[in-house]
């Protein structure tokens, strides 16, 4: 009888030890991630990009929701720094990234995942014969950037500084795909964004090159952040954009390997 007693005992720790080995403090499953959705705060600029990685991720996490918040990387560090609650923040660039990171609002390592470049972009057909920075000084163009807190707004005006060109006159939007709007629907003649949203708006627009010895890189880093519910998911996620496939959905949008 007591053998039997301690049989059921050892069985019964057994399955208690298999059944919290199945869940955790954040609610995290066998498979490696948390049972809620996975708020993700990124630029932009990775609409596209972080879609397509959305979808070819419920393929491998089925059952596993990824949101996304999109917006210029200032307007987003400063809803975190106001108590929004994101799982996953994605910068287009390491200094609003510090900010989150000074705000004690990261939970573990930044890691960079992609970088950018940036792009002339004018109207289809490109009527204004606009070959480069320089002839962003003419008086008859209206020219689109982002304002100088947003990542691209900072990246454009270094840019036109090495052409040696006067910030033009025009619009100073809240994110890049602003800019893009802008220029698509003929507001504004031409305007500086990423090549990756120059490359996305073929068909709508042109996209004329910047010079090599003028252009930027832009640096994406991203971290997991304490404010969130599923800090086991967003892992997941972020190790999936650094994977083989994850990488190579990047690149189809027009980003490059971190550097």
């Amino acid at each position: 009888m007591a053998r039997q007693w301690i049989a059921g005992a050892v069985t019964s720790a057994v399955l208690a030890l298999a059944v919290s080995g199945c869940g955790s403090a954040d609610g995290a499953e066998q498979g490696g991630h948390g049972t809620k959705p996975v708020t993700v705060f990124a630029a932009s600029s990775l609409s596209g990009a972080l879609e397509e990685a959305k979808s070819a991720f419920a393929k491998v996490h089925p059952g596993m929701e990824i949101r996304l918040n999109l917006g210029g990387s200032s307007t987003l560090v400063a809803q975190l720094r106001n108590g929004a609650p994101a799982d996953l923040f994605a910068s287009a660039d390491e200094p609003t990234m510090d900010k989150a990171v000074d705000a004690g609002l990261t939970d573990g390592p930044v890691r960079l995942f992609a970088d950018n470049t940036l792009s002339l972009l004018v109207r289809k057909g490109n009527p204004d014969k606009i070959r480069g920075l320089e002839d962003l000084n003419r008086e008859d163009l209206t020219v689109s950037l982002c304002g100088p807190q947003v990542p691209a707004g900072r990246y454009a005006r270094q840019a036109l500084e090495r052409a040696d060109v006067p910030v033009p006159r025009g619009g100073e939007e809240l994110d890049v795909k602003q800019v893009v709007s802008r220029v698509t629907l003929g507001e504004a003649d031409a305007g500086i964004v990423y090549a990756t949203d120059a490359k996305a708006a073929s068909g709508k627009a042109d996209a004329v090159a910047i010079a090599e010895d003028q252009n930027v890189v832009a640096h994406y880093p991203a971290s997991v952040l304490k404010s969130g519910e599923n800090a086991a998911g967003a892992k997941v996620f972020l190790d999936f954009l650094l994977s083989s496939e994850g990488k190579e959905i990047l690149k189809q949008h027009g980003f490059r390997d971190p550097q």
